[in-house]
Parts: structure tokens; C-alpha cells; sequence
């Protein structure tokens, strides 16, 4: 049997805080040549485990792909689980997914035929759909599908926009050999996109890839409860010990291969900073200052968009400033060029 083109790999960990949504997931799964794909779900030993089983057997009989199903036997928390998908992965291309979101219809299809078009890349960026209370906003980076020399300049352009897991599609044979230094980052596919980066060309592919529901919206075919749903909004430490985690890896790749890359990327952060200093504006003026104070430490205010932020968001409030850049988005028809 030939080896798939694709596989999609999964980092499945479902608990009583964190529900996933991983059966929905697999009914998106909707690539016309079925021998084209795999499927690959590890589950981290989650305290759920008997339910995500339950969840995959019940998709092997009812579907035409081939799935992969692995338990850890220990927890290896979500880096980890990263390198052990990697690993296990047989395709040519690698696509990763979050187990609470979900593929936009016809997606799959659209990716494959780009892919085969394109067989000299290394790494795709991909637009994705999110689902709030009022509507759907579609994330794009660039006005058309983009294509990127190998080197650190498009490091620096594909950093901060391939954050989100989530059809993070990699191909296989480039990826480098699995090192433990990000363990606990929650960002090893940022290691995994710079060392291939540097080395291969890239493309930002303009169709949406992948759906995500906000936190307030009903999920298809599911009742989310509020109450015993923890939302996706983080604590202040711990976006803290994310940025910490973010600017660490193009520091890595600067000491590795004698680069200039982290004040770049920081930079690059700085000035589309908005998203990380609106989730915690609701949390009150004090805990939001104290956010303000520990990110400036890290080094991130070097921009005047970064203050017009902090401002804005004082003055304004959250809601009416999310309201503002939806709207900026909404006539751009894309993610601003800053």
C-alpha cells in the first residue's frame, strides 16, 4: 500500500476542563481520495481516555479513511505530543489539528490540490474561520496566496501568524530531528516551522483551512455549558510564560545559526500585540496594568501601535475596541499591514 499524502494529526486530551470537540472534528474530515490520507489521533493520557476510544472506534466503523489511534502511556504534556504525532506521521505533508476545532468544508480537497501543485515547499500558512456570537470572521494575512524564499526574513513575516495549531501543515520529510529543549513551551511546532523555514520555501495559501467556535458559541450537535466549560482566556502568568515561551525559540535559532531574528520577531509581535491585551482588559484596570508592566519587562513595548493599544483599550474598554478592529478587518477584507 502506498503511503498517504496526508496525515492529520491530532493531540487528543479530554478532561472535565477541557471537553474537546473531537468527534464533531472527525466528521469534517472530508478529502475526496481516501487513500490520500490518514488519520492520527494520541491521546496524552487524558482523564477521559476511555471516552476519546470510544469516540474513534465508533469513527472506524463508519468511515473510509485509515485512523491510527495511540494512547501515551504517560502524560507527555502537548509538546510532547506534538513529536510523538511527528513521529508516527507516514504522509508526505503533516497537517496538525486541534481536537476542539474542525476542517471548513471542501478544505481538505483545495489544500491537497496546492500541495501537489507546489511540491518544492516546506511549510503552508493557512487562513482559518472563527465562529463568535454574530457572525464568522475570517482570518487572512495577505490580500492572495503568497509564496516565500527560504531564509530568516520569512521567519520573521510566518512566526507570529502560525501560532494557532490548527491546520499548521508541514511537510514531513523536511522536519528536523525531534530535541527536548521547548518541552512545556506549548509552541514546538515554532521550532519545527524555523528550522524548516530557513531552509525550504514556504507559501501562505489564501482559502480557509479551519473552523473554531468562540467560547460563547454552541457548538454543532452540542449543548457547551458555561458553567463547567473553561474558556480558552488565559491567566495573566500564564500568557506571560507564553511569551516568555515565544520569543525564546528565534533566540535559539539566533545562537544556532548566528542569526538576528528575535528583535524582528518581537518587533513584529509589538505592533499586532492587540489580541494579547485585550483578553485580559475585562479582568479589571489593575490586573490589566500589571499585564501591561510584566509584558514591557519582557521587551514587547517598542512600537507605537503597542501603546495606541493600551490607550484605546483604557479609554474604550474592551468590547468597543474589539468592535473597532472587527470592523478594520471587515473593510480590508485582511489582517492590516502594519
Amino acid at each position: 500500500m502506498e503511503k498517504p499524502f496526508i496525515s492529520i494529526c491530532i493531540p487528543s486530551y479530554n478532561s472535565d476542563n477541557r471537553p474537546g470537540n473531537l468527534g464533531n472534528l472527525l466528521k469534517t474530515i472530508d478529502i475526496a481520495d481516501a487513500e490520500a490520507a490518514e488519520i492520527i489521533v494520541c491521546d496524552d493520557k487524558s482523564p477521559r481516555q476511555e471516552k476519546v476510544r470510544k469516540e474513534i472506534e465508533s469513527f472506524k466503523r463508519s468511515t473510509k479513511y485509515k485512523v491510527r489511534y495511540y494512547e501515551n502511556p504517560i502524560n507527555l504534556g502537548y509538546d510532547g505530543n506534538i513529536k510523538e504525532l511527528a513521529g508516527r506521521a507516514e504522509g508526505e505533508w503533516i497537517v496538525f489539528m486541534g481536537d476542539d476545532d474542525e476542517f471548513v468544508p471542501g478544505a481538505l480537497d483545495k489544500l491537497a490540490k496546492f500541495l501537489r501543485e507546489h511540491n518544492d515547499l516546506g511549510y503552508i500558512l493557512k487562513s482559518h474561520i472563527t465562529v463568535r456570537v454574530g457572525g464568522e470572521e475570517k482570518f487572512r494575512y495577505y490580500a492572495k496566496t503568497h509564496f516565500f524564499p527560504p531564509g530568516p526574513d520569512t521567519l520573521i513575516q510566518l512566526f507570529r501568524k502560525s501560532v494557532f495549531i490548527s491546520g499548521f501543515t508541514i511537510r514531513r520529510e523536511f522536519l528536523p530531528p525531534p530535541v527536548d529543549d521547548f518541552n512545556h513551551s506549548l509552541l514546538y511546532q515554532h521550532y519545527l516551522l524555523g528550522e524548516v523555514v530557513l531552509k525550504y520555501p514556504s507559501a501562505y495559501f489564501d482559502e480557509p483551512i479551519t473552523l473554531q467556535y468562540d467560547d460563547a458559541v454552541e457548538m454543532p450537535g452540542e449543548t457547551r455549558e458555561l458553567s463547567t466549560h473553561v474558556a480558552r482566556t488565559p491567566s495573566m502568568q500564564t500568557s506571560i510564560n507564553f511569551l516568555r515561551s515565544f520569543i525564546s525559540i528565534p533566540e535559539f535559532f539566533d545562537k544556532k545559526y548566528n542569526l538576528r531574528i528575535s528583535t524582528a520577531i518581537k518587533k513584529d509581535m509589538s505592533k499586532y500585540f492587540y489580541p494579547s491585551l485585550s483578553i485580559h482588559r475585562d479582568k479589571g484596570l489593575k490586573i490589566f496594568l500589571g499585564y501591561v508592566k510584566e509584558v514591557n519587562n519582557l521587551g514587547f513595548n517598542i512600537t507605537v501601535y503597542y501603546y495606541l493599544y493600551i490607550f484605546l483599550l483604557i479609554i474604550f474598554g474592551k468590547r468597543f475596541c474589539d468592535n473597532g478592529i472587527k470592523l478594520i478587518k471587515k473593510i480590508l477584507g485582511r489582517t492590516p499591514k502594519l
